[in-house]
Parts: C-alpha cells; sequence; structure tokens
C-alpha cells in the first residue's frame, strides 16, 4: 500500500504543523509546488504509519492530481479555496472508485470480502475536490462506526493514539484524527452518531467540529442514523483551519434534502468570519455541573478544568456555574431508552446500499445478508430478533418527543441565564489505554446528538501521562460561526496544541 520514498534518516518533515494559510502563501509565492508538499506527506506517512495505522487505503494518483494543481496555478486558471491542501476521507465517505468496506471484513477486498465501489461521491468528498483539495487517502474506522473509543474491530486492526500509542485513539473516526495529529494531511473530514468527531478529536489534541444536524450533507456515508442524528465535520489542528473546511463542505444540495434546513442559517460571510481574539469579551457561558449530567470528574480532570475556566474568564468572559440545575435535563437524558434515533437505522442503510450504483456487489439490506451470510453487529446491536423490512417507513414519533423535548429544556436553559455558549471538558476522565477496555469518558454524548445542536472541540491542555485534555464549546442549533469565535479567542490566548512526537 505504501510506496513512497521514506524521508531521509533524521530528516525534520518540512511541514509539521502547516495551516491552510502557509500552505497557500507558499504555494502563491512559489516557495513550493503541490507535488512536494504532497511527496513529503507519502514519505512521512510511509515511515510512520506501519506503527499507527490511520489508513484503510492510500490514493494512488494523489500525485498525479497534486501535478494538475500546479499546472493550473502555473497557468493562472482560476483555482478552489484548498486547492493543493492534502486531506484525509474518513472511510465510511464515499469516494468514488474506491471500496466502501464499513470496516467490516466481509466488505475488505483485502481480506477476501466483497468489494463495495461506489460510483459517485459522497456530497462532501465532491466539494471538497472542487475546492481543489488533495486525497491523501481513506481512514480507518471500527466496523460500522460502532465504537467511541477505538478502531479495534475494524478489518484493519487497531488505529494508534498520535499521542501515545498506549492510549486509545477515539473512534470512530480512529483514523482521521490521527492523520491530521500526527501531520498525515492538513484536514480530515469525521463523522459522527454519538461523539465520533468530537472523542477522537479530544484524545488526539486536534480540533473538531460537531455541526448542527441538517447543516452539512450526510448522504454517501454509511449510516447509523441518517436521517436523524449523523453529521460530517472537520478535523483540523486549528480553529481557522476546522472553519475554513466548513465552508467548503456546509450548505444545501438537492442530493440531501434534511440540508434545505441550512438556508438561512449560515452566517454572511462564512465561517471565519467571527474568528477574533476579543469574541469572549463579555459572553455568559455556561458550566458544566450535575444539572447536565450527574458525573464526578476525576481530580485531575477537575484541576485541567479548573484552569481552562481561568482562561476563558482572563478572556473576559462571564460564567455561569451549572445553570442546568433544576431543569431535569440530566434526569431526562438518563432516562432515554428508546427514541434515540437509531430506529432508522435498516432504512438509512437501504437508501445507502442503493445509492452506491447499478453495478455495485450490493444493492440493498437483503443483498447484504445473503451475500456475506452474516448478519452485521451492528445490526445484532439494535435488531436482536429479525430484521425489519426496510422498504418500509422508520417510526421516529418517539425519537421526534425525545428531540423535541431535549431542545425545549436546553432552549430554554441558555435563554434563561442569556448564555451565549456552553463550555465543558469533553471528558470527565483521562483518555484510557488500548489495552485496558475502558470506554472514553465523554460529558456530551449522546445529548447533542440526539437534540442536534452544534459542538467545537479545542486542545486544553495535557495530564500527566501525556493524553490531551480536551474543552469543547457547545451552543443553540445554527450558531457554529459564534462557537468557532470563542474556541478561536481560547485557541489563541492558550496556545495548547503541540505537535506530538511519532514513533517510527
Amino acid at each position: 500500500m505504501l510506496t513512497s520514498t521514506a524521508l531521509a534518516a533524521g530528516a525534520p518533515f518540512p511541514y509539521e504543523e502547516i495551516t491552510v494559510d502557509e500552505l497557500l502563501s507558499g504555494y502563491e509565492s512559489g516557495e513550493y509546488t503541490a507535488e512536494e508538499v504532497v511527496q513529503a506527506y507519502l514519505d512521512r506517512i510511509a515511515k510512520y504509519e506501519p506503527k499507527y495505522n490511520a489508513f484503510t487505503v492510500l490514493n494512488p494518483n494523489v500525485l498525479e492530481e497534486a501535478r494538475e494543481i500546479d499546472r493550473k496555478r502555473k497557468a493562472g486558471e482560476k483555482l478552489g479555496p484548498l486547492a493543493g491542501v492534502p486531506i484525509v476521507i474518513k472511510e465510511s465517505v464515499d469516494v468514488a472508485g474506491f471500496p466502501s468496506t464499513m470496516g467490516w471484513e466481509p466488505l475488505a477486498p483485502e481480506k477476501g470480502g466483497i468489494a463495495l465501489i461506489p460510483e459517485k461521491d459522497a456530497p462532501v468528498v465532491a466539494r471538497l475536490k472542487e475546492a481543489g483539495a488533495l486525497i491523501i487517502g481513506k481512514t480507518n474506522i471500527p466496523a460500522f462506526s460502532a465504537s467511541g473509543t477505538s478502531a479495534s474491530t475494524s478489518w484493519d486492526g487497531d488505529t494508534y493514539n498520535a499521542f501515545g500509542r498506549q492510549f486509545a485513539p477515539g473512534g470512530s473516526s480512529s483514523g482521521t484524527a490521527m492523520a491530521v495529529s500526527g501531520n498525515f494531511a492538513v484536514l480530515g473530514i469525521a463523522e459522527e452518531t454519538g461523539g465520533s468527531i468530537q472523542n477522537p478529536a479530544a484524545a488526539q489534541g486536534v480540533v473538531g467540529i460537531k455541526p448542527t444536524f441538517g447543516l452539512v450533507p450526510n448522504v454517501g456515508v454509511v449510516p447509523l442514523g441518517g436521517s436523524t442524528r449523523d453529521v460530517i465535520g472537520p478535523h483540523a489542528r486549528t480553529v481557522k483551519d476546522a472553519a475554513r473546511m466548513l465552508d467548503v463542505i456546509a450548505g444545501y444540495t438537492h442530493e440531501d434534502p434534511k440540508t434545505v434546513a441550512a438556508i438561512g442559517n449560515m452566517p454572511e460571510g462564512g465561517y471565519m468570519s467571527r474568528l477574533n481574539t476579543q469574541a469572549l469579551q463579555g459572553k455568559r457561558i455556561g458550566l458544566l455541573g450535575p444539572g447536565w449530567r450527574d458525573m464526578e470528574l476525576t481530580p485531575e480532570t477537575q484541576e485541567l478544568y479548573d484552569k481552562a475556566i481561568q482562561d476563558l474568564e482572563a478572556q473576559g468572559a462571564i460564567v455561569v456555574p451549572d445553570p442546568f440545575a433544576g431543569s431535569g435535563f440530566a434526569e431526562y437524558v438518563a432516562g432515554i431508552t428508546t427514541g434515540n434515533g437509531i430506529e432508522s437505522l435498516i432504512y438509512d442503510f437501504q437508501d445507502y446500499l442503493e445509492r452506491l450504483g447499478p453495478d455495485a456487489a450490493v444493492r440493498s439490506v437483503e443483498e447484504l445478508l445473503e451475500k456475506t451470510g452474516q448478519k452485521p453487529s451492528v445490526f445484532e446491536r439494535y435488531y436482536a430478533e429479525d430484521v425489519p423490512d426496510p422498504s418500509g417507513e422508520p417510526d421516529l414519533s418517539e425519537f421526534i418527543e425525545v428531540r423535541t423535548h431535549l431542545l425545549n429544556i436546553f432552549n430554554a436553559v441558555m435563554d434563561k441565564y442569556e448564555l451565549d455558549a456552553l463550555f465543558f471538558p469533553q471528558m470527565y476522565k483521562e483518555t484510557p489505554t488500548l489495552d485496558s477496555g475502558e470506554n472514553i469518558g465523554a460529558t456530551t454524548v449522546s445529548e447533542i446528538n440526539m437534540a442536534g445542536v452544534p459542538l467545537v472541540t479545542v486542545p486544553g491542555g495535557y495530564y500527566k501521562s501525556g493524553a490531551p485534555f480536551a474543552v469543547v464549546f457547545v451552543g443553540k442549533m445554527w450558531s457554529e460561526a459564534e462557537l468557532l469565535g470563542y474556541a478561536y479567542d481560547y485557541e489563541q490566548a492558550t496556545k495548547h496544541r503541540k505537535a506530538p512526537v511519532l514513533e517510527e
């Protein structure tokens, strides 16, 4: 899979922690070309990928695509906003011509499985290609993206954490977070049903955006709650780069009618328009407490969170302790057993398979079961008995009731205390070790997924072990631009992100 020549022993990686601005500036000045940048990333991947396993497949055409960007730039042709920027795509997101394995061995050609080859890109991939981004490869996930902690169930085996192979990488966008954090690419596409953008971003010290449901098209993506919860968002090393990527992938497309909700709810001037170092001044920010979820932070997590709150206040924010106290929010979330949005799973799966195209090896759930001879683990999890007929319509009445109730409480609390955002530690404990069997302890999964509200994950420091600590900004639906402004202000004031030192 890895064919490029490795970097010379001891040679520093010339583009470590480079931002999109710096990269584009270098292209414009002629300091370097897209071809040499991509080659350097491929060399780095060849050197470190065997230890970290971020990728399921590399793009064999990426150097040719880079040369075409260079040709267009030299000829003065119009280029997109990400022209020549190396990116990665989560395995569950369709890229035309590349196998869609779902992380599942029976669909992995490398393991003798059925090759499912999408005939067209997911809309987000098409938008990124149109913007000139260069896809380095697709990144590892657990089978069916069904773990928020690791990629251990993947046909391709574990992905390892850039900040220490002993730590869980977070899931299910394990490989994307590793590739971005470990400087295998500049930007990455992640996807979330319940923590899969934010968990790996937090565990591996990168910025993640979990957008409002319906802002970014999610068709062409292997679903868990495609009609209800699934969202696609960026992983990046800086808030500005994440905002820039969101500008490219967000907005309405006829391919995904859900995105009609985004019309009129996107910021004039784009998602970078609110980035400034005074964004937190005078803003009212709600803090984590038992009213949100009845949990206790570990002592070291509490210490790191207290320091983050001090940094927030130093930027002029006004903090409001436990605004959800007495709201019934924590009690309601704890009592949810049905209506969590996964009721649409089998129907969304059928839609996904049909979209693969008329020549796909599998076109329906029935064919998937028949041709693989197996019942996918994700079906076992939600359909212990018979798999429902996917030709019908899912009953989402309970989910609608749950989302309505969650949003009613959420919006009422935000309004009552005139809150601009919430500010929580993303986990209540340190990232567990990969071999511990423990799950990541997120504070914002799956409340925000069922509610459909946005969240931005930002590096917030480090534990004594070296594992990253992360904070999140959460807001009302469609408040991404404001949240990114607050995250940028916090990021610039603290500068917590540092490049991990990888093992050869």
